[in-house]
């Protein structure tokens, strides 16, 4: 004689629940992601002071950054370093940001050096890779607009907001290129 199957004390619903639970995306928010970026502008740090120093030295004027001081206004940047010196560093911020954020998060990564060490990946909305051309949207319908001037504090303000505030914590930029910040789960600190 056999025993009857035992009986699940879950109805069927919620059994399905669970499994889908087990799938669910979870959301990156602001205050995970922080910590992150303050690591990446760290890393993309780097290569900008080697850049500026060259071009500093090319140019004839690496003392010029030695003469300033805490609390000068900018025009004496400008006059000791010159406008077009200052657009040369801000275009390379802006291409050396570009390629490290696109490369990284089309990559198998799936993000930057950053989310990686703090266990955040970018996923397109259905929590797929991202392709580098999304990513490279990514970039420019957020970091890019940012260094616009005047409005791009603005954008900042409302780019920060939104990655706390939206459901999926979204920021504006993610919600332009149709992104997810998502968290691996347990991991923190991991390369």
């Amino acid at each position: 004689m056999q025993s009857p199957a035992p009986h699940s004390s879950n109805p069927p619903h919620l059994a399905h629940h669970f499994v889908a639970g087990c799938t669910e995306l979870r959301y990156a928010g602001f205050w995970l992601r922080v910590p992150a970026a303050i690591l990446d502008l760290i890393l993309l740090a780097i290569p900008l002071a080697v850049f500026v120093s060259f071009l500093a030295v090319a140019r004839g004027n690496s003392m010029a950054f030695l003469r300033l001081h805490p609390g000068e206004p900018p025009s004496a940047l400008l006059a000791d370093f010159g406008k077009s010196s200052l657009f040369a560093v801000l275009c390379f911020f802006i291409l050396s940001g570009w390629l490290y954020f696109a490369f990284l998060e089309s990559s198998s990564w799936q993000g930057t050096i950053g989310k990686r060490i703090f266990g955040l990946y970018v996923s397109d909305l259905q929590g797929h890779p991202v392709t580098f051309g999304r990513a490279s949207g990514r970039f420019f319908g957020g970091r890019l607009l940012a260094h616009i001037p005047f409005c791009g504090v603005l954008y900042f303000a409302a780019d920060c907001t939104c990655a706390g505030l939206t459901a999926r914590k979204q920021a504006l930029h993610d919600r332009i290129a149709g992104c997810l910040v998502l968290r691996k789960s347990g991991r923190i600190l991991s390369l």
